[in-house]
């Protein structure tokens, strides 16, 4: 039997790999004027049955006020490995929250749901705000809100 002498896999063979396993995704976000406290949003991935499967983004930074983002905090148990290090300042009234990540291409076209859900100190919970398929088709849509958001798009 021949062995043949393999080559080492060089850095930007790796890199390749890894960029065209994901894409550079931005989710908008603009709330309505609702006339109060800044919102709590929860941004998140769901399986086509409705199953939490990944957090993306929370803005409000007391995790004392996430039980108020019922379906996420349900899905995510609320669990602080969930959110660390993704979060930010809650949504005032009438802005805009915009997000960019990195997100694996395998939650794209195959079943995939994003959800967000608000909530405002003194002021109505919105569970499943918006719930959208990830889709290359729905890349630049609009879609409003069942709550506090007015709108909201991503693109790719």
């Amino acid at each position: 039997m021949k062995y043949q002498k393999l080559r080492p896999i060089t850095f930007a063979v790796l890199l390749a790999s890894w960029t065209a396993n994901a894409r550079e995704i931005t989710f908008t976000t603009e709330l309505k004027n609702y006339g109060g406290d800044g919102a709590y949003v929860a941004l998140y991935l769901t399986n086509e049955a409705g199953q939490y499967k990944k957090t993306l983004w929370i803005a409000g930074k007391k995790s004392k006020y996430y039980k108020h983002l019922s379906g996420w905090a349900r899905g995510s148990g609320l669990r602080s490995s969930e959110y660390d290090s993704i979060t930010g300042a809650s949504v005032a009234t009438g802005k805009t929250m915009t997000v960019t990540l990195d997100l694996a291409d395998s939650y794209i076209d195959s079943g995939f749901q994003v959800r967000i859900d608000t909530a405002v100190e003194d002021m109505r919970d919105n569970r499943y705000d918006v719930v959208v398929p990830l889709t290359t088709a729905g890349v630049g849509q609009i879609t409003s809100g069942r709550g506090y958001v007015q709108s909201f798009s991503y693109s790719f």
